[in-house]
C-alpha cells in the first residue's frame, strides 16, 4: 500500500494522475524551468480530512503544500518533489455571522468576495480588499496576511483574524485563541501564523472581525501633470487629518494601459490618485469639501468624482483590472511588492522610472500610496533571455532601494519561494535566526511548504 492507496481508503479525494496534478505545478507567479508537479492533489472536506492526510503524509515522508486559488505571485503554492497539495475548495462554508458578537466563523477556502457579500447582506462589513478577492481564499489571506487598497484606514487581514484552528505538521488540531475581541491569555498565537505562508500550520478555519457597514461612500480620481505632485499630495492630504479608506496611486502607463485594454473613461494623465471617503453620509460630505480644495491647492487639474454606486464600482473595476491590462502588453508580466515610508514613496516611485528606463523594461507603477505599499507590475518576455536578465538586475535594484529608504521586501504578497534569497539584507538576521527555530518548533521534520521563506538547510 502507498499513500495514495491510504488516501482513498479514507475516502477522500484524491488526482494523482500526470495530467490531474500537472496544472497545481504553478501558480501566478512567473514560470520557471523546474516545474515540478506534486504527487498528489488531495481534497479534503473536514479538519479531520486534512489531520488524516498530515498523518499520512509522516508516514510516507511526504512534503505538505496548502493551496487556496493559487493567486500567490511568490511561488507560495510551489509544489516540491515527493509533495501532496492540500486544496481547500470544498472547504469553503461561511459557518456562522454573528451580528450581535461582530464576527464570521469560516472555512479557509471561503472566497475573500463572498465573506464581504454576505457580511453587506447583515449590515456588516469586513474591510480586507486584495484586488483579487473574486478569487482569493480566507486561508490564503490569512496565510499571506493580505491588505489591499483599504488597509491606510482598515489595516490588513491580521487586524480582523481573532482565532484560528490549525492543523500542526505532526496532525496535532490546535485552536490559537477564542472567539472573543480581547484576549491576552498565553502567548498570541494567532498572529504568529497570520501571515507564516503555511510554513507552521495548516489554516482549517478562522473567526474573524466584522465592522459595522459604513453608511456611505464616493470615490474620487484626481489627476496630476506630475507623478511627484500626485505621490507629494498624499501628504497634504493626511495632513489635514482626512482618514480616506483608499488612497491608491496610479501613474500615466498604468492609466493608459487599462484605456487600451479595458476602455473606463479614465484621463491620460502623468498621474492619479484614487480616492475613497466612507462614513455617514454628513461626515463624507463635509470632508469631499476639504479633499477638493487641497487638490486643487497642490496640483490636480482634474477631479472627478463618482455620481453613484454604479460609478464608484466602474471606477473600481478599472483599478482592479491594472494587473490583468499589464499582463497583455507582453507574454509575461510579473508584479512585485515593496513597502517604504510615506515620506519615501516619491524617491522610490522616480528611482523605479529611472532603473527601467536605463534597462529598457516596460514597467506600470501604481500602489496603495496611503501606507507606502507600491506596486510595479512589469510586463515582460519570458522567454528573451536578455530581457530576464535585465529585469532580474532592476528586482535586485528595486528590493535594496526600499530596504535602504527604511522599507521592506513585501507589505501582502509574502516572500515564498521568489524573496527568500533577498532576506541576508532584508530582515535583521538576530530575528531571522529566532524564526528559523520557531519553525523547527512547528515543523521539526520541515515538511510545511519546505520550499518557502527558509532555505532547505534552515
Amino acid at each position: 500500500m502507498n499513500a495514495i492507496d491510504e488516501l482513498k481508503c479514507q475516502k477522500i479525494e484524491t488526482l494523482y494522475s500526470k495530467a490531474e496534478v500537472y496544472p497545481y505545478a504553478f501558480d501566478t507567479a512567473p514560470l520557471k524551468d523546474d516545474v515540478t508537479p506534486p504527487y498528489a492533489v488531495v481534497i479534503p472536506q473536514s479538519v479531520f480530512d486534512v489531520q488524516k492526510i498530515v498523518k499520512i503524509a509522516n508516514k510516507y515522508n511526504l512534503k505538505i503544500i496548502s493551496r487556496g486559488s493559487g493567486t500567490c505571485h511568490t511561488s507560495g503554492c510551489k509544489p516540491t518533489e515527493n509533495s501532496i497539495i492540500i486544496h481547500f475548495s470544498k472547504m469553503n462554508k461561511i459557518i456562522e455571522i454573528n451580528k450581535e458578537n461582530l464576527t464570521a466563523i469560516v472555512e479557509s477556502g471561503v472566497i475573500l468576495g463572498q465573506l464581504q457579500y454576505e457580511a453587506d447582506r447583515f449590515g456588516l462589513f469586513f474591510p480586507p480588499d486584495p484586488s483579487n478577492l473574486k478569487v482569493s481564499t480566507i486561508g490564503g489571506a490569512i496565510a499571506l496576511s493580505s491588505g489591499g487598497p483599504r488597509t491606510f484606514k482598515y489595516g490588513s487581514i491580521k487586524d480582523y483574524v481573532i482565532n484560528l484552528e490549525v492543523v500542526l505538521a505532526d496532525g496535532t488540531i490546535i485552536e490559537t485563541g477564542k472567539d472573543v475581541a480581547k484576549n491576552v491569555t498565553g502567548y498570541n498565537l494567532t498572529s504568529l501564523f497570520t501571515g507564516s505562508e503555511g510554513t507552521l500550520g495548516i489554516i482549517t478555519k478562522a473567526t474573524l472581525k466584522l465592522i459595522p457597514k459604513p453608511e456611505y461612500k464616493l470615490v474620487t480620481m484626481a489627476y496630476f501633470d506630475s507623478l511627484n505632485d500626485c505621490a507629494t499630495c498624499v501628504n497634504k492630504i493626511i495632513d489635514s487629518r482626512i482618514t480616506p479608506s483608499t488612497i491608491d496611486l496610479i501613474d500615466k502607463n498604468t492609466i493608459d494601459t487599462i484605456e487600451k485594454f479595458n476602455p473606463s473613461g479614465l484621463l491620460s494623465k502623468e498621474g492619479m490618485l484614487l480616492i475613497e471617503l466612507d462614513g455617514s453620509k454628513i461626515e463624507v460630505t463635509s470632508k469631499n469639501d476639504e479633499l477638493k480644495k487641497i487638490l486643487e491647492k497642490w496640483g490636480a487639474v482634474e477631479i472627478v468624482q463618482a455620481k453613484n454606486e454604479e460609478e464608484n464600482e466602474r471606477i473600481w473595476n478599472a483599478r482592479r483590472s491594472a494587473f490583468a491590462c499589464t499582463a497583455k502588453l507582453k507574454p509575461n508580466a510579473i508584479t512585485e511588492d515593496v513597502v517604504v515610508p510615506r515620506e519615501q514613496i516619491v524617491p522610490l516611485i522616480n528611482q523605479i522610472s529611472k532603473m527601467c528606463k536605463e534597462n529598457n523594461l516596460t514597467v506600470c507603477i501604481m500602489g496603495h500610496a496611503g501606507d507606502g505599499n507600491i506596486h510595479p507590475n512589469f510586463a515582460l518576455d519570458l522567454s528573451d533571455k536578455d530581457e530576464v536578465a535585465r529585469f532580474n538586475k532592476v528586482k535586485d535594484e528595486l528590493f535594496r532601494l526600499a530596504v535602504t529608504l527604511g522599507g521592506t521586501l513585501s507589505g501582502e504578497h509574502g516572500i515564498g519561494y521568489e524573496k527568500k534569497k533577498y532576506l541576508d539584507f532584508g530582515i535583521d538576521q538576530n530575528a531571522f535566526e529566532m524564526m528559523k527555530k520557531i519553525k523547527k518548533v512547528f515543523d521539526p521534520k520541515n515538511i510545511l511548504n519546505p520550499e518557502l521563506i527558509f532555505n532547505n538547510d534552515n
